[in-house]
């Protein structure tokens, strides 16, 4: 079964496309008009080995927070339409990914109820012209639209760009952790029955 999401949304402020699949290989295509935040979604990509599409018209001319936090959003519902009734897999997921200086944790729960945890501090307030604040605005609006528990948290580092992509990458890893499948599980993975 291909488990594959399109997900579009549109507003005053950003007119956003995402195409998701979960058993890619780690093609994608990423424009959102930020060259930080493209970077970082690519990395996201190819870590997790999702094949992924997205094409961002947002009111950059305000600033960057509509259309980072708004693709967080679409990202979400796309991750949790390809998930889809999440039958055999995992659930849970974690990955602990060092990158240069920086140690960053990333731990995640499939259980459609949404709860974001978020401990990592920055030195500045940019990476090229990305807002670092918006870190966290991203994986706090993809975390609620796709009902995951997910935490994030910065071990050590020094370099504002590494601890970033280190986040990225980690939850990349631990996303594609949760979502594989595994041949003991029948079903759901709770003693609910049920994970929607």
């Amino acid at each position: 079964m291909e488990r594959i999401a399109v997900v579009e949304r549109k507003t005053n402020e950003t007119d956003i496309k995402v195409s998701l699949n979960l058993d890619g290989s780690g093609k994608n295509s990423i424009q959102t008009g930020i060259g930080f935040f493209d970077h970082m979604l690519e990395g996201f990509s190819k870590h997790g080995f999702f094949d992924l599409e997205i094409s961002v018209n947002g009111d950059l001319k305000v600033d960057g927070h509509h259309t980072v936090e708004d693709t967080g959003i679409v990202l979400g519902e796309a991750i949790k339409k390809a998930v889809a009734d999440k039958k055999g897999i995992k659930r849970f997921g974690q990955f602990l990914l060092p990158m240069d200086d920086s140690l960053a944790l990333c731990a995640i729960d499939l259980s459609a109820r949404p709860y974001f945890a978020f401990d990592c501090s920055f030195g500045g307030e940019r990476v090229g012209e990305f807002e670092l604040g918006l870190v966290k605005e991203f994986f706090y609006a993809l975390s609620y639209s796709s009902g995951m528990n997910l935490h994030l948290k910065m071990l050590s580092g020094d370099n504002d760009h590494h601890k970033v992509e280190a986040m990225f990458k980690a939850f990349a890893k631990a996303l594609d952790e949760a979502t594989s499948y595994d041949p003991r599980i029948t079903g759901v993975l709770s003693t609910k029955g049920s994970l929607l």
